[in-house]
């Protein structure tokens, strides 16, 4: 089971259907469903309670409970009656906004369990039933008691608000499957024979056998793993291998499905399909990584779960003793009521959501998100972070580094000038990369004619009268070179790297500095990651590169096995598998939707430095919620015995209940100066 989705993995032989395991779960109260593996992009989480339901709930409720705490609190606005008013408008929000909470906890009482929906559901059905026999009675009116309206409608709003804020978190968790499957091309060209030849047809790619030739034009998707059997281009792979560059592939070429082809027609012919694809066997490790990821209980149901049982029995005990000891029915009732309402989880059900809303509103503004309040006690401990390169400790677009002249009379720019004329004929990336360039010194870029492309040897054009050829090779420093030739001679070399973020040696030297090892962890060739490292600070001994997006994952989990908590920084589709899988995933906010998704925490603006500021935000909010449990359970139990000896009347008890809420939404506000 795996409730932070909502999903259950059940191994059964051929005698069990699909029917009888819905069956099975259905007769304990709950709903359920197959998933869709299908990628269609529909919801499969299974809702008691949908999102869209909680919302109206939350609103109606809030609206309500505005003039019923403003009546009971001030006094000066009562009138004659007023308690009527209160307990018509109390009346929906406690059944109609507090369903939720009834439903869920009567599901627990079948399983003879108890959660802090125990706690909401008894705390506000006492104080709303005892304030209803109050205003019934007549003893309200006359002053001879009081009603408790404000507490069963505060409870069940602020609650509400923390139950829509986790609803809405759990139906995101499927998103980075979706996203994943995003990128799987729908639909393929394929040749098919016919009367005159062969002839495109376009067919679903679920429909591609092994053998199909594929045809793929610019702009298009691969459509599945297979070999390049005619024709050349450079395929976009950094959605699936990390490679900042793209990947110049020609006839006898292995391509991966989700590969961008930026320009020329290819034709592929199929060697892996469906399933078995690099795509689909990353979404399948990604669904893996996440369900085997447990879920970490709130700390209040922890307690709770021993906690509720024993407040329920005090106040049974309470109201037995109280009549056997020969009191008044209203004493003994009125004794256990205080112990019920001393113990409505206000404080307790305030003491995660009100500071996670904080430390999660400080963080954003500091450029960090914390996806679910279990990831906050993953955090505590992280000694390792591994880092994606591109896109995350590099900018992941190509700029020009350098311009080497090779002669002594020739002029740089010349040399630049004329390469990014043949270039800007060319829709190969290191060309925009060159033109860009250019324009950035402000060269005039002269017209280009008889421009060719020959993938073997580059591009060539004339230009100012002479045939000018552009090159590229890989330097043994890891930078992508580019030679300009005219005249029978080389003119220049331009050096391209993907440039580092000027913000990522700083964030690497305070994560040294808090004593946590950063680990470079790319796709990239050795010789660009070793750069890379050495300009941002990270020892040779940490440079994990040339590695698949399976291997990304195995790389963490040898980490953990030799008893590392890992943090995952990416920010690629590549990078989502491993990002499930590390203790806490951190992906950059500027990244792919399926590492958002995947990761446990968001960096919004795709600075690196915002890696320390996470990890220590998430301690402090951590510890600021120990704190606030701490203050809630101990006032429980220093409170409870006496509500149960009758030195607490029910009023008493409401306002020490609402103190209780002040001191821990106080206690959060400290986050706020958080720095």
């Amino acid at each position: 089971m795996n409730f932070a989705v909502e999903r259950a993995h059940v191994e059964h032989g051929p005698q069990v259907s699909e029917h009888d395991l819905i069956h099975a779960v259905e007769s304990t109260g709950y709903h359920a469903s197959v998933i869709d593996h299908s990628g269609g992009g529909h919801d499969h989480m299974n809702h008691d309670v949908p999102t869209e339901q909680l919302r109206p709930r939350l609103i109606g409720s809030a609206v309500l409970a505005v003039p019923v705490v403003a009546l009971s609190m001030v006094m000066a606005w009562q009138f004659p009656g007023w308690q009527w008013l209160v307990l018509v408008l109390t009346t929906p929000i406690v059944f109609w906004g507090g369903y939720p909470f009834h439903k869920a906890a009567l599901n627990s009482a079948r399983h003879g369990s108890s959660t802090m929906d125990t706690l909401v559901s008894i705390g506000t059905l006492a104080a709303y039933a005892w304030s209803v026999f109050e205003v019934v009675t007549g003893a309200a009116r006359h002053g001879h008691g009081h009603v408790y309206f404000e507490v069963a409608a505060a409870v069940t709003v602020f609650l509400l608000a923390g139950r829509y804020a986790e609803s809405k978190a759990k139906r995101s968790a499927g998103a980075a499957l979706r996203a994943l499957l995003s990128l799987g091309a729908k639909d393929a060209v394929v040749l098919r024979d016919s009367g005159e030849g062969q002839a495109e047809v376009k067919i679903p790619a679920g429909d591609l056998h092994v053998g199909d030739v594929v045809v793929v034009r610019p702009g298009e998707r691969v459509a599945t793993d297979g070999v390049v059997i005619d024709g050349a281009s450079a395929l976009d792979t950094s959605a699936m291998t990390g490679e900042s560059v793209p990947v110049d592939v020609r006839e006898g070429d292995e391509v991966l499905g989700g590969a961008v082809n930026t320009y020329g027609r290819i034709l592929v012919r199929a060697t892996r399909v469906g399933a078995d694809t690099q795509l689909a066997r990353m979404a399948a490790m990604v669904a893996d990584a996440q369900s085997g990821k447990a879920s970490i209980q709130r700390l209040a149901d922890r307690v709770s779960a021993v906690f509720v049982p024993i407040v329920l029995g005090i106040a049974a005990v309470t109201l037995v003793a109280w009549l056997l000891s020969g009191a008044a029915v209203t004493a003994a009732f009125t004794a256990a009521v205080a112990v019920l309402i001393i113990a409505c989880p206000c404080a307790l059900g305030l003491a995660t959501p009100t500071a996670i809303l904080v430390g999660t509103g400080r963080g954003a503004q500091l450029g960090v998100l914390i996806k679910e309040p279990q990831v906050l006690e993953t955090v505590t401990g992280i000694d390792t972070v591994v880092l994606d390169k591109t896109g995350t400790v590099t900018t992941g677009t190509m700029t020009l580094d350098a311009i080497e002249g090779d002669q002594v009379e020739q002029d740089v720019d010349t040399v630049l000038a004329r390469a990014a004329a043949v270039e800007s004929a060319s829709e190969h990336p290191v060309a925009a990369a060159i033109v860009a360039a250019a324009r950035r010194r402000g060269l005039a870029v002269p017209a280009v004619r008889d421009f060719a492309n020959d993938p073997g040897t580059g591009v060539s054009g004339v230009v100012d009268g002479v045939r000018v050829q552009v090159a590229r090779f890989s330097d043994d420093d890891g930078r992508t070179s580019v030679a300009v030739t005219w005249d029978g001679s080389r003119r220049g070399v331009l050096r391209l790297v993907d440039a580092v973020k000027p913000t990522s040696a700083e964030a690497i030297a305070e994560l040294k500095a808090m004593g946590i090892t950063p680990i470079l962890l790319t796709g990239d060739n050795p010789a660009v990651a070793a750069r890379v490292a050495a300009e941002v600070g990270i020892g040779p001994g940490d440079v994990i590169a040339g590695v698949l997006p399976s291997e990304k994952a195995d790389e963490i989990k040898r980490l953990q096995g030799r008893g590392r908590k890992v943090a995952m920084v990416g920010d690629g589709v590549n990078d989502s598998v491993a990002l499930a899988t590390a203790d806490v995933g951190m992906a950059m906010g500027t990244g792919t939707d399926a590492a958002i998704e995947a990761g446990d925490v968001t960096l919004v603006r795709g600075d690196l430095r915002t890696v320390p500021t996470a990890l220590r935000l998430s301690a402090r909010t951590l510890r600021i919620i120990k704190q606030n449990l701490f203050w809630a359970f101990g006032y429980n139990v220093a409170a409870i015995p006496l509500a149960a000896l009758g030195l607490l009347n029910p009023m008493i008890a409401g306002a020490a209940m609402a103190f209780s809420s002040v001191l821990v939404v106080t206690n959060s506000l400290r986050l706020k100066r958080f720095h």
